[in-house]
């Protein structure tokens, strides 16, 4: 799998800093990940949607650590490259 295409969408959040989009293989894309600005770093969180309970589930998440800090590479350098040209 390789990770063909990075959209960046900033917003102006305390938390969230940016939406992102990313296509793999050029044949599948996955929306609504989010640039969350943690404790210490930034971070990627998974696209989720709210259950009945309140707790959030994620729909769409990577099933081996490798994959993860992949994903959250690209669109962490992509984000920052954005963020370059905003400013």
């Amino acid at each position: 799998m390789e990770i063909t295409g990075v959209k960046i969408y900033p917003v102006r959040d305390q938390k969230v800093k940016a939406y992102a989009s990313i296509v793999l293989d050029e044949c599948f894309i996955v929306r609504d990940l989010k640039v969350i600005d943690g404790e210490n770093k930034l971070f990627v969180a998974m696209p989720s949607k709210k259950m009945k309970d309140g707790s959030f589930r994620d729909t769409v998440h990577p099933l081996d650590p490798e994959t993860r800090t992949r994903i959250e590479s690209r669109i962490l350098e992509a984000y920052e490259r954005e963020m370059k040209t905003v400013a």
